[in-house]
């Protein structure tokens, strides 16, 4: 599906991302994540997948004073989904399926901050950006980082074992979430939807990819997840 083309205003600046439409759901997150700032600020937006590229256009009043922001969008999902990935094809544990991804969502909680400053530090000036570009070319030590943190794991780590970091990480954060329903808000109460970019949302991989230290749950939980909530975190569970 092709959108309509956004042609420059008098007035306004353009600042466009762009990706391969095999990754074309990662552009899909970032234009519904930057989407309300854009308009908050008085611009607009427009994404356009044609061929084998995909691209999300903004046109707002100071496209400058919104790099940031981009910048901040766009290492999200390189660090998220990118990473997730990449852990996909390097990790060499024998975990079940759930498992395995919970563990991938772990191990990219627990360098999120770190890896996203690095990335928004190698963004590039100006107003457009190919985030599968900038991974490609500008990213090779930040790749080198995650192999050598995969290689480190052992083939034998289990599920017990990711109980066992998951706690760890729980304990070391500060961060406050919020569970209702299925689900996950922040704790300015926006909604969290990270787990999109590692290939479907769900709330336990939210709830991991959040690095949470405390988990409130509003009103009644699903059986299944209290029961996630009881493996993983039950010293930061909180049950309303």
């Amino acid at each position: 599906m092709k959108g309509r083309e956004l042609h420059t205003i008098k007035g306004v600046d353009t600042i466009e991302l762009t990706e391969c439409s095999e990754h074309g759901a990662g552009l899909s997150y970032l234009y519904n994540d930057l989407l309300p700032d854009v308009l908050a600020a008085g611009g607009q937006g427009e994404i356009e997948f044609c061929g084998d590229r995909a691209a999300v256009r903004f046109t707002l009043p100071d496209a400058d004073a919104f790099a940031g922001r981009a910048a901040q969008a766009v290492a999200e999902v390189i660090c998220v989904g990118y990473k997730a990935r990449f852990l996909e094809k390097c990790l060499r544990v024998s975990l079940p399926r759930r498992e395995r991804r919970l563990f991938a969502a772990a191990l990219i909680a627990a360098d999120l901050e770190g890896d996203a400053a690095y990335v928004r530090g190698k963004f590039p000036k100006g107003r457009s950006c190919a985030v599968d570009s900038l991974y490609i070319f500008r990213l090779g030590r930040l790749r080198e980082k995650w192999e050598q943190i995969a290689q480190y794991i052992p083939a034998g780590f289990a599920p017990e074992d990711l109980v066992r970091f998951c706690a760890y990480l729980a304990g070391e954060s500060r961060n406050h979430i919020y569970l209702k329903g299925g689900a996950v808000y922040g704790a300015d109460f926006s909604r969290l939807r990270r787990s999109r970019l590692m290939g479907e949302e769900d709330a336990e991989t939210e709830i991991v990819l959040s690095d949470a230290g405390c988990i409130c749950c509003l009103g009644e939980v699903e059986r299944s997840l209290g029961d996630f909530l009881q493996k993983y975190y039950a010293e930061h569970a909180i049950f309303s």
